[in-house]
């Protein structure tokens, strides 16, 4: 009996002692080289402990053709509709030149070192999102999975703003524009349009044929429909056989939009008003750096544009040769991002000067003809030349409306330029409404509008493959038979995106879309960018994440990233995260509405029903992380027992070995030959 429980414990230590030295092994295990082909064996990059794991990852990876295939693709995603119109709208907002430092050095800071981090991590373990943290770790491949349904959420209403992008580039081959003038019914014309404008009413009726609020669902818009169902098609097509057929639709969409960008620059720059408004973008009000709003949507904006948290970037990194210098894309990418957003600024705002400086004009020739009929008395007439309006400087014009304007008949109004910039500066606002106004005062309208519409096309059109991809690729690695599928699993994809998508579609489609656009994505986003940050910079370790870096490149980033990554990353998506949920809590959220009988738009707030959807936005994206960890957590505990069961059965007296008996021969008895160190 001694001598068999002494043999019995010699095994059970040995058995023990062999695990510790496998998981001191493991400990310091790079990320996989190009060459390494012992996929069937997963690591835990935290723990160091291994387990046996069937291969999901297809046998010959995709890559890309050429250095610029992937370029054209980064940057495609990553400029997107919110460079044209949401950037120009928090430029002039929030400072103006004050701001665009503000957004430069939250760039610096956080934007870069969190976009280097996710091309690194994509290009060095040569998976999607779901694949690269489960790498890492089991616990965290619920963060690809969140990012997944991110992605999924974004696609559903996005395509639809490429449908409306459709449905205006068709209506532009038309003159006069249809949203040029007013229609008339019986030689009366519309008051809806009359009491609005003619952009206004053919946006929110004759295009979205909108209900007054989000309690009113209405029917399906025929014509949304059909062109969402073209914009999914399109997105099927280029998405047909992965990133093969997507880079040849993106030499086109990913370049276009910078010719077009630059002819509209040109002609704005030649219309009166145009250098007024680029003075309102770029006057510095340094006051606002005090402003904590300021800096969260500086940040917001940072988030968002390049991408971050998406996956997109992490698969198409993965399509990278490993000595590929990421480091230095980080950089290009980002700059040309920003550099983008500035260029589109200057387009937007030499145009709105020019819509803000016609709408002056109106007013002037209305004073002219005023004092023509004689309706205006003698004792106030103007030190200016009225009868010219292009003649007279708009100051003039107003310190004269302040004092008189009171006793001259009709509704001559301030002339603000800088009030009449804000309006309709932001989002669909400002394409569909104040930029299409603008471009009907341009001779050739026509053109212009179709140029303007199949700029946003071919803009959203690029951001999409890259969403769609962040979607494709991590399933398709994780999933053996998605891979062998891919094709199937993309058309399905975009059949199921085409179906839910019809959500949109309805009369009040529109209100659905803002509540995607402001919840569904960016606090689940914000919450995955955290976690990213957290597991690889803390869990795995700053230093053996640069070593990897090292080992890939050749050479080893600066120090300072370390740095970066465990603290003013983290703090800052941290800072974020909590701004973004106090918001949320200290006001109801509220969504903008058209109220057809006052022919105007209104704030409401949604209710509980809406309230409900949002949360489960919310929650649906998030849940995945979690959910992930407490899986891993269960299949370790069973993996623990089954190996303590395992340690039980060695523990039985066996009267057969001696104290003496060869350690080594009991490994081979046992299955485990592996020396212990």
């Amino acid at each position: 009996i001694g001598s068999g429980f002494t043999a019995s414990w010699r095994e059970i230590c040995g058995r023990t002692l062999l695990r510790r030295s496998k998981r001191l092994n493991n400990e310091n295990a790079p990320l996989p080289a190009d060459d390494d082909k012992t996929e069937a064996t997963e690591v835990d990059g935290l723990t160091g402990e291994s387990s046996p794991q069937e291969t999901s990852e297809p046998d010959a990876r995709a890559g890309w053709n050429s250095k610029i295939e992937y370029f054209l693709a980064q940057v495609g995603f990553s400029v997107g509709l919110g460079n044209v119109w949401r950037f120009p709208y928090l430029c002039h907002q929030n400072g103006g030149g004050a701001f665009l430092l503000l957004y430069i050095l939250l760039m610096l800071l956080v934007g870069i070192p969190l976009f280097f981090l996710e091309l690194a991590a994509g290009q060095a373990i040569r998976q999607g999102s779901i694949g690269v943290w489960k790498y890492i770790s089991p616990r965290l491949s619920g963060i690809g999975y969140s990012s997944c349904v991110v992605c999924f959420f974004v696609a559903l209403y996005y395509n639809v703003i490429l449908a409306w992008s459709l449905f205006y580039l068709g209506n532009s081959f038309q003159h006069p524009l249809p949203w040029e003038k007013c229609p008339e019914e019986g030689n009366v014309t519309v008051k809806e349009c009359s009491e609005s404008s003619p952009t206004s009413y053919f946006w929110y009726r004759k295009a979205l044929d909108i209900t007054d609020s989000i309690d009113e669902t209405g029917s399906f818009n025929t014509y949304i429909v059909c062109c969402l169902l073209a914009a999914w098609t399109v997105v099927c097509l280029g998405m047909f056989k992965g990133i093969k057929t997507s880079v040849k639709v993106m030499y086109f969409s990913s370049i276009f939009p910078y010719v077009v960008l630059f002819c509209f620059l040109i002609r704005g720059l030649l219309l009166d008003g145009a250098f007024q408004g680029i003075g309102f973008m770029f006057y510095p009000k340094l006051e606002i750096w005090a402003d904590v709003q300021v800096w969260r949507q500086a940040a917001t904006q940072v988030f968002f544009a390049l991408g971050l948290g998406f996956g997109s970037i992490i698969a198409y990194s993965s399509y990278n040769p490993r000595n590929n210098n990421c480091h230095r894309d980080a950089f290009t990418v980002s700059f040309i991002n920003f550099l983008t957003s500035v260029l589109a600024t200057l387009v937007v705002f030499a145009v709105l000067g020019f819509r803000a400086k016609n709408k002056a004009m109106d007013n002037l020739s209305d004073l002219s003809k005023h004092f023509h009929e004689g309706l205006v008395p003698n004792n106030v007439m103007p030190l200016f030349n009225y009868s010219d309006p292009k003649s007279v400087a708009l100051e003039d014009y107003r310190v004269w409306v302040k004092q008189y304007g009171s006793m001259v008949p009709g509704n001559l109004t301030d002339c603000d330029l800088e009030k009449e910039m804000q309006k309709g500066v932001e989002g669909t606002g400002l394409a569909f409404i104040a930029f299409t106004e603008a471009m009907t005062l341009l001779p050739g309208s026509p053109f212009w509008s179709a140029l303007f519409f199949l700029m946003l096309l071919n803009l959203g059109l690029s951001t999409m493959f890259g969403t769609m991809e962040g979607i494709l690729a991590p399933l398709s690695d994780r999933f053996k038979c998605l891979a062998r599928n891919k094709t199937k699993l993309t058309i399905a994809s975009c059949i199921i995106g085409f179906l839910l998508g019809l959500l949109f579609t309805q009369r009040c489609g529109n209100y659905f879309v803002m509540m995607f656009d402001d919840y569904s994505a960016t606090l689940p986003l914000i919450i995955v960018v955290v976690f990213e940050t957290f597991s690889v910079s803390w869990l795995y370790g700053a230093d053996r994440f640069l070593n990897d870096i090292e080992g890939m490149l050749g050479w080893r980033p600066s120090v300072v990233y370390k740095y970066l990554w465990k603290y003013i990353c983290l703090l800052a998506m941290l800072g974020l995260l909590g701004a973004t949920t106090i918001r949320m809590f200290l006001s109801r959220p509220t969504y903008m509405s058209w109220n057809q009988e006052k022919a105007s738009e209104e704030n409401l707030e949604y209710p509980d029903w809406a309230l409900a959807v949002l949360a489960l936005l919310i929650i649906f994206a998030t849940l995945p992380v979690p959910v992930g960890f407490i899986h891993a957590f269960l299949q370790k505990r069973n993996t623990q027992t089954s190996r303590d069961a395992e340690n039980g059965h060695y523990r039985m007296v066996n009267t057969e070995e001696t104290a003496m008996t060869d350690f080594s021969a009991l490994e081979h008895r046992n299955g485990d030959a592996a020396p212990v160190s």
